[in-house]
């Protein structure tokens, strides 16, 4: 089955999100982001983390020079603990949603067991679900370790894929000069995504009501479940906003075999190029409000047979 996909140096840092007055007092669901340097630029942020603090108790476990098995790489005379290692001393403070931000640091050809001795310690932790970030592909090694992580998603449910690197594509100003560490912008770019995977999940608690006005409407699928070439494929893409029921519209041209409904649907046999396809669509909803939005849909080519973490 095709994964699923949801869409600066620093010190480590934790921060524990609460409530805020007026929501509900029942506790909020712990989510715990661990990163390394390049995530690190979030916990700065305060608006970033304002937006990953949105419905749910949060943990940000953020250090440079983090690798998710091997021994993490010095900063500033400290080896802050890998994934594994963190995993297995927090236990249940966890919680049972946990976000991985991992891997600028690690080695190419080891990626792959590192992810899954990494699902292991979680999962025996008590995490119910796993995201895990891809890595903005800079350097060649990096887009290999991502196909181990979409490898990995593929054999494991409760694993979920959040595409960065294509949720990143076209905004060279989210990244600092090494095209790796991120600006403000960037931060708060990530921090969006991630918000965004845990809503797609049902994670985050509702907020209160919003004001009489509807929200405004925005497509709210960025980053798609990834397809593969010559195999039926359907996703369902969501809008926020307005007053539904909505309808759809594509306003740019799609991957060969593939159309979109006015329901939303994106279905149908991809025969064409394979890559990374950014899709211009629009929807519209009951009150004849209307908005554009892009949608990003990976193609692959099968796999003959599982090559996870040659080089």
């Amino acid at each position: 089955m095709p994964a699923r996909v949801l869409f600066v140096a620093a010190s480590a840092l934790a921060l524990v999100a609460t409530a805020s007055p007026g929501t509900s007092s029942a506790p909020l669901p712990r989510v715990t982001v661990i990163g390394d340097s390049v995530a690190v630029a979030m916990g700065s942020d305060n608006q970033a983390v304002a937006t990953m603090k949105q419905g749910v108790d949060l943990q940000l476990q953020l250090a440079a020079c983090r690798r998710v098995d091997q021994d993490s790489c010095p900063y500033l005379g400290v080896r802050p603990p890998n994934v594994v290692s963190l995993v297995k001393s927090l236990g249940t403070q966890l919680g049972p949603t946990v976000v991985v931000a991992v891997g600028y640091n690690d080695f190419e050809d080891q990626y792959a067991g590192n992810i899954e001795t990494a699902l292991a310690a979680l999962k025996q932790a008590g995490v119910k679900r796993a995201l895990w970030l891809t890595l903005h592909a800079a350097y060649h090694s990096y887009l290999n370790m991502n196909d181990d992580i979409f490898a990995a998603a593929a054999r494991h449910p409760e694993m979920t894929v959040v595409d960065w690197n294509v949720y990143a594509l076209g905004h060279p100003t989210w990244f600092q000069s090494d095209n790796l560490h991120l600006t403000g912008a960037g931060a708060e770019a990530m921090a969006s995504l991630i918000h965004q995977a845990l809503v797609q999940l049902g994670i985050p608690v509702p907020q209160k009501a919003p004001p009489t006005a509807p929200p405004k409407l925005h497509v709210a699928s960025f980053s798609l479940p990834e397809a593969v070439r010559r195999r039926p494929y359907s996703t369902l893409l969501r809008a926020l906003g307005g007053t539904p029921p909505y309808r759809w519209s594509a306003r740019s041209a799609l991957p060969a075999g593939l159309k979109l409904s006015q329901a939303g649907r994106l279905a149908g046999v991809p025969r064409g190029r394979i890559g990374v396809f950014r899709l211009a669509v629009r929807v519209a909803d009951s009150a004849q409000r209307s908005t554009a939005g892009r949608v990003f849909l990976r193609v692959r080519p099968p796999r003959k047979r599982s090559s996870v973490g040659a080089r």
